[in-house]
């Protein structure tokens, strides 16, 4: 695991790397109103999750139930592959479910889901995010999703 610090991004700009170590502090900060430095107010969030407002104001809310779900989530990064206004990022979401979400009451389960977030950049802020995350991964491993063994 790396920080963003840490990991040769030459293909950014100064500006461009500062983006997204805030983009991705607002996470282990747990503070949503660093996204405002990060990524443009009509910033492109793709996929949106259900009822998922657009733009950075529609992804706060998001960003605070996840942080009641899991307060203690981190986001570990494991590889950046970057050229020039783009970025690829892998890395992996890990928290303890301590609070309900999508109806689901807290179990006291670590995760450690996997994400692919691909940005793009005009000028020195993320105007595009797209994303992959493992949910499945998730609900399995809070018990909410059992998958039956396979059929011999």
């Amino acid at each position: 695991m790396h920080s963003l610090t840490t990991i040769q991004t030459s293909a950014l700009t100064v500006a461009q790397k500062q983006s997204l170590e805030t983009f991705y502090r607002a996470f282990s900060d747990k503070n949503p109103s660093l996204l405002n430095e990060a990524v443009t107010s009509d910033w492109q969030d793709m996929p949106l999750a259900p009822g998922q407002g657009a733009g950075r104001e529609g992804f706060k809310p998001l960003m605070q139930m996840f942080f009641a779900a899991f307060p203690d989530l981190q986001i570990m990064v494991d590889d950046v592959v970057a050229q020039p206004n783009r970025v690829g990022v892998r890395a992996r979401m890990v928290a303890t479910h301590r609070g309900e979400i999508i109806g689901l009451q807290p179990t006291g389960k670590p995760i450690s889901i996997a994400l692919h977030e691909f940005h793009h950049f005009d000028g020195d802020r993320i105007t595009h995010t797209w994303h992959l995350e493992d949910w499945f991964g998730m609900l399995h491993q809070i018990g909410a999703w059992l998958l039956a063994p396979m059929p011999s």
